[in-house]
Parts: structure tokens; C-alpha cells; sequence
């Protein structure tokens, strides 16, 4: 039946979720279970496309994502696949008409991360983080308000900019990784051969101008997302607090986390701070 093959798919983008990443899914289970499958859809959708230029160094990787894009066009098209990340995601890009140009310009993200350059330029920086992690925002927000097309419209600015927080809290962190193994480097007019703690202030400056526009956002969602998107708010927030209290040149060496023990108190503090309506 296919009902089965669509319970064992999200089973699937649920399993991605948790294995990939343990505080995104600490967030998504703070989400109402209305909208909580679908969250596990999008990112089980986007984890694929992102481990595809990431991490099969002994692949042919362009070859792959073309499968994948062209694997996806076909779920999206015949609203079903073999594969059970695809068919999940077509799922709920049908169920809440989620815009295709969102999912163009994700590809179109990845598809720079296959390119042999090792800085952005200014707009190149903008044009990949929107394709990265603002259009994945704005499929959540399309989640979160159940395909409202006013309120998506309402909180899309907010939306985009906590997505670009998300993201740059990334690129910080993973700076070492990205730049010794994967030859990258995100932020542009930034020398990591010589990585200033004025340079590291402005990053972390331009972010958190993210997360006052982002924050805006999460006390207007509905009922259903705001606990989940604020514990991902908080533990985001959290880790670029240590980034900035973290010399560059640590950043530079090792990688940045927040302890699993930490995550935990977070989500206690977030939990008060929800119920008390301070957010």
C-alpha cells in the first residue's frame, strides 16, 4: 500500500534528521506533531544535497547531485519516488504549495559548493547564503504557517534573516573544516591565513543584526512552530556566544560546540521562558 511506503518514507527523513544532526532534532521534536513530519521532510531533503558536495570526496559528485536534481523533478512531477527522501519531501511540497524557485535556488547553492573557488565575492556571499539557508527557511515558515500565503508574506523577511543566522553560525564554527578540506571560504574580505579578532567581530556583528531581525519573527508563529524554531533560536544563539568569547585563532584550530549537557539546559531555560510567555 502506499500509505506504508509514505509511513517508512518519513521514518526515513526522521532517521536523517536525528543522525545528522542532534539539535536540530532536539528542535523539531519542540514542534507541534501537525507539522513535525514535514520539518524531518525538508531537512532530510537538503541533508542529501548538502553531503552530496560535502562529503563523497570519491564520487563523482557532479554526476550525483544531477541524479538527485533530476530524481527530485521527477518525485515532484509524478508525486512519488523509489526514493524514500524524495518521496517524503513531494510530499509536503504539495501539501503547502511551497514555491519552486526555493528549491531552484537551494540547488543552485550546492551547485557553487562544486566550484574550485576558495573565496566568495560579496554578491556570491549573498546569492549562497539565500539559496542555502534563507529559501530553506521560507520552506519551514511555508510549513510553519500551514500555507497561509498573507502570513508566509508577513514573516518572510524575519524568516530568511534567522535562516542566514543559522547558516553564517555555521560557517563560523566550521571555518577550519571548510577552508583545510574542502578549500572554502564563505565570508568574503576575510584572509584566513591571517584571521583578525576585528575580522571575527564584524561576522559576529553581522549576525547577530540576523538574529534581532530573526527573533522579531519567532514571537509572531503560530502556536504549533514558535517552541521549536525558539529552541533552535536559543541554541544557535548560544554557540555564537561562545564563538565570540572564542580567540580567533582557537576558531581557526579546532571546532567550536555546544555540549549535549548544555543543549539540555537550554531547552529547560526555553521551555520557562515559553510558558512564562516570555518570548
Amino acid at each position: 500500500m502506499k500509505s506504508i511506503f509514505d509511513a517508512v518514507s518519513l521514518d526515513c527523513s526522521k532517521l536523517v534528521t536525528q543522525h545528522y544532526s542532534t539539535s536540530f532534532s532536539l528542535a523539531t521534536k519542540m514542534l507541534a506533531t501537525s507539522i513535525r513530519g514535514d520539518i524531518y521532510n525538508i531537512y532530510g531533503f537538503v541533508r542529501f544535497a548538502d553531503e552530496i558536495v560535502d562529503s563523497f570526496h570519491e564520487y563523482d559528485k557532479l554526476y550525483l547531485l544531477n541524479k538527485f536534481e533530476k530524481d527530485l523533478n521527477d518525485a515532484l512531477e509524478q508525486k512519488i519516488s523509489l526514493n524514500p527522501i524524495l518521496n517524503s519531501f513531494q510530499h509536503t511540497f504539495h501539501k503547502y504549495d511551497i514555491p519552486l524557485h526555493l528549491i531552484t535556488s537551494f540547488l543552485k547553492s550546492m551547485r557553487m559548493d562544486l566550484e574550485k573557488r576558495i573565496r566568495l565575492t560579496d554578491s556570491q556571499y549573498q546569492e549562497y547564503i539565500y539559496g542555502s539557508a534563507d529559501a530553506v527557511g521560507l520552506m519551514c515558515l511555508r510549513v510553519f504557517v500551514k500555507g497561509n500565503k498573507a502570513e508566509y508574506e508577513k514573516l518572510k523577511p524575519s524568516a530568511m534573516a534567522l535562516g542566514s543566522a543559522f547558516q553564517k553560525v555555521n560557517f563560523l564554527r566550521d571555518l577550519k573544516t571548510d577552508f583545510e578540506v574542502l578549500n572554502r571560504t564563505y565570508f568574503p574580505n576575510t584572509d584566513l591565513h591571517n584571521m583578525t579578532e576585528d575580522a571575527k567581530n564584524k561576522i559576529v556583528n553581522e549576525i547577530k543584526a540576523d538574529f534581532k531581525l530573526g527573533y522579531s519573527g519567532i514571537i509572531r508563529l503560530p502556536k504549533e512552530a514558535k517552541f521549536g524554531v525558539f529552541t533552535a533560536y536559543r541554541y544557535y544563539f548560544k554557540l555564537l556566544k561562545k564563538l565570540e568569547d572564542t580567540p580567533s585563532s582557537k576558531i581557526m584550530s579546532s571546532r567550536i560546540r555546544v555540549s549535549n549537557l548544555r543543549k539540555f539546559r537550554l531547552l529547560a531555560k526555553s521551555y520557562i521562558d515559553y510558558k512564562f510567555k516570555l518570548v
